[in-house]
């Protein structure tokens, strides 16, 4: 099996979001998405683990930072081993293989692939350390950016990478601030139980369903603005994904069924 099929696998795995819109790009642009999302959903696994603790996560984000920083034209067998080696056993495999993740890119663009994912490295260790402490709408701007709004911005230099693309990098932020909004109302009872919270002091369900929607127009933006193509169509599935689980929430839901969701993926895609 090469790596672009294991990479799907494990793409298939970890996110029925993206799954579909990576699994549709072009070769060469697949596998520079590819490898975003799954270096990036690496130390994701890291910042959500259940039981290290948050110093522990810190170090390990940070470290990981440091490797991705080193690269000059790739990264030796044993690159991230030190940063896994006492708590290899309790990480996911995605984490374990970021190192093939991070080869997986076409070598023209990879290197900022991996300035993205060392700096969002660091800004995960810096909130871990701070048990992801939200007081105001300004800390929750800040959190949503530096774990999602920066990925808006990468995706928009992989597109303008790829065939030149060029994309409004202030309706990108709101793209990735959107989505992450998204995950922060459908995971919030779950965060709760280990005692993280992202909603700012006194923030209902109905205050984040605004913080989210306002920054979905945004995306919506951002979306109207490409051309028919390749980007168009990854930008319509997790946009539409996003709406529609805003709207289960509403509903009182917890989350999109697996038929909601291939529902709504059927829609977009036939457009």
């Amino acid at each position: 099996m090469d790596l672009m099929t294991d990479a799907l696998e494990i793409l298939k795995e970890t996110s029925r979001t993206f799954y579909i819109p990576i699994s549709r790009l072009p070769r060469g642009l697949q596998e520079a998405v590819a490898s975003a999302y799954l270096c990036m959903r690496a130390i994701d696994e890291i910042e959500d683990h259940p039981t290290l603790d948050n110093q522990t996560k810190a170090n390990i984000l940070r470290a990981i930072s440091l490797t991705l920083q080193a690269a000059v034209d790739g990264f030796t067998i044993d690159a991230f081993s030190r940063e896994f080696s006492s708590h290899e056993k309790l990480l996911a495999e995605v984490t374990i293989r970021i190192r093939e993740w991070a080869l997986l890119a076409p070598e023209t663009i990879a290197p900022r692939i991996w300035d993205a994912t060392g700096a969002m490295a660091d800004r995960m260790a810096y909130w871990a350390e701070r048990n992801w402490k939200i007081h105001t709408e300004s800390d929750l701007d800040r959190y949503t950016f530096g774990v999602a709004g920066a990925v808006g911005l990468l995706l928009s230099d992989l597109w303008t990478w790829y065939d030149g693309t060029q994309t409004n990098r202030t309706y990108a932020v709101g793209f990735g601030r959107g989505l992450q909004a998204v995950n922060i109302l459908r995971n919030h009872k779950e965060d709760l139980t280990r005692d993280v919270n992202f909603f700012p002091d006194g923030w209902s369900a109905e205050n984040m369903q605004v913080y989210a929607r306002r920054n979905l127009v945004l995306a919506e933006a951002y979306t109207k603005a490409l051309s028919a193509g390749p980007t168009l169509d990854f930008c319509q599935i997790p946009l539409s994904l996003a709406y529609g689980t805003l709207n289960a929430l509403a509903d009182g839901k917890e989350k999109l069924t697996r038929s909601d969701v291939l529902a709504l993926i059927e829609q977009v895609t036939k457009l």
